[in-house]
């Protein structure tokens, strides 16, 4: 059967793509091996989250009489059962995934799918042809040959999620969002923790000051950071993990029930058939043009398998873009510097933007203001003061960045977001209008100290 497009992959890049490819009325085949919704949905972001969410619960009620609650009798974390509303949160949004797909007349092909030229598509023992042919497969846990994964000792971010019991004991490699979400997550339900980063810094990736207040937050929760430190090894004995570790040249021993290993992702390309057909790759990236075209005219690709930020919103994005590229639309070209980043640990973390290290690094001559939850009323309330707002200026008082940790942070980042894109100015936010009380106005606030 012959399409307008193929899509490999059912993520948030491949049946995002897919439904705009629909609405500018294509005919529109998705490939998907496992379930719709990719890592993301089923194995990532959301089922994640229901488990935070979850812990969260359990935190609120352990300190629900300083609310002036009073619970009677023993709270106890069911990780069972959080497991399970966890899963059921993911089933549930893949089936929506099922249904967007069919309302926009996207057919859908359950199978692995191999590239066997430049329009056509093997998935079975079935070939479909395509005028044009969109990679979307995304990542998966990487495997470092000191870590080696065996799911049931040494465990990776999906095996993390489904946990049948909590251990007493866990090292977690990896504090970027992943490794650092699970941490907070296992820590907050009882386990003690131990976090081990290959880097100086803590969350390596996050403007410092933030990482710093970041670190601060763990260790008020008994969470172990160890930054600056490589593992060299990791072996079972009797029953517990032995992780050989060396800090700044001294070599240590951790021993824990479990180890997640969260030490990044690899490409879903290997058995795409990728050489055969001429798509080129270069340290495990489709290499693509500024239209997210490959080396092969009909063939395109995006996500995670593209050098580019490895983030389910991005992915989308690309997605929606490349598609309208294909079908004529012409959009303006992504600018990756307003990726906005989230770790949603407690306190949270929101970023978009420069942080200070980039600016000095680019010679950015730049102003920071500031604004601290400790003053906020609506903080107070909410039992929560701890964290605060950063915001970075260029020389013409334009926002270049801004970076917030704190409690419900993330949903604050849309602000920032909008205003980078639209080129605000101190000045805009300072003079806009924001609900009281609300957390958000503390951009406001941030915005004004600079006049």
């Amino acid at each position: 059967m012959n399409y307008d497009l193929i899509v490999i992959g059912g993520g948030p890049a491949g049946y995002v793509g897919a439904i705009r490819a629909a609405e500018l009325g294509a005919k529109v085949a998705l490939v998907e091996r496992a379930e719709l919704g990719g890592t993301c949905l089923n194995w990532g972001c959301i089922p994640t989250k229901a488990l935070l969410k979850s812990a969260q619960v359990y935190h609120y009620c352990k300190n629900a009489k300083s609310f002036g609650v009073a619970i009677e009798g023993e709270v106890k974390a069911d990780l069972k059962a959080m497991v399970a509303r966890s899963r059921q949160v993911a089933q549930t949004t893949g089936r929506g995934v099922e249904m967007l797909l069919k309302r926009s007349g996207v057919e859908v092909i359950t199978g692995s799918a191999t590239l066997i030229s430049a329009n056509e598509v093997q998935v079975g023992e079935a070939t479909y042809e395509a005028k044009n042919i969109l990679i979307a497969t995304g990542a998966s846990p990487r495997e470092v040959p000191s870590i080696p994964i065996d799911h049931q000792f040494v465990l990776s971010s999906r095996d993390a999620l489904v946990l049948e019991e909590l251990p007493e004991t866990m090292v977690v490699v990896g504090s970027g969002a992943i490794g650092s979400e699970f941490a907070f997550l296992y820590a907050s339900l009882g386990v003690k923790v131990t976090v081990v980063e290959y880097m100086p810094q803590f969350m390596p990736l996050l403007d410092a000051e933030v990482s710093a207040a970041a670190e601060r937050a763990f260790r008020r929760q008994r969470i172990t950071v160890m930054t600056d430190t490589a593992v060299k090894g990791v072996s079972v004995v009797d029953g517990k993990c032995v992780v050989e570790v060396e800090q700044k040249g001294e070599a240590k021993q951790l021993v824990a029930d479990k180890v997640l290993s969260a030490v990044g992702i690899k490409s879903n390309i290997e058995a795409l058939n990728l050489d055969k057909v001429g798509v080129q790759v270069e340290r495990d990236k489709i290499v693509v043009d500024s239209e997210f075209r490959t080396s092969v005219p009909t063939i395109f690709a995006v996500g995670d398998i593209i050098a580019s930020p490895a983030l389910a919103h991005i992915a989308s994005a690309e997605a929606v873009n490349c598609v309208e590229h294909i079908f004529g639309k012409a959009p303006k070209a992504l600018d990756y510097t307003l990726t906005p980043a989230c770790i949603f640990t407690t306190p949270e973390i929101a970023s978009v933007g420069l942080t200070e290290e980039q600016a000095q690094k680019q010679g950015v001559e730049y102003k920071v203001a500031r604004y601290n939850f400790a003053s906020s009323g609506k903080a107070a309330a909410a039992g929560d003061r701890d964290g605060f707002i950063k915001l970075l200026f260029d020389a013409s008082n334009k926002l270049i960045g801004a970076h917030i940790i704190g409690a419900n942070v993330v949903e604050m980042l849309g602000e920032p977001s909008v205003a980078m894109t639209l080129g605000a100015t101190a000045e805009d936010l300072a003079r806009t209008i924001h609900a009281h009380p609300s957390l958000y106005e503390g951009i406001m606030e941030a915005a004004k100290s600079l006049e």
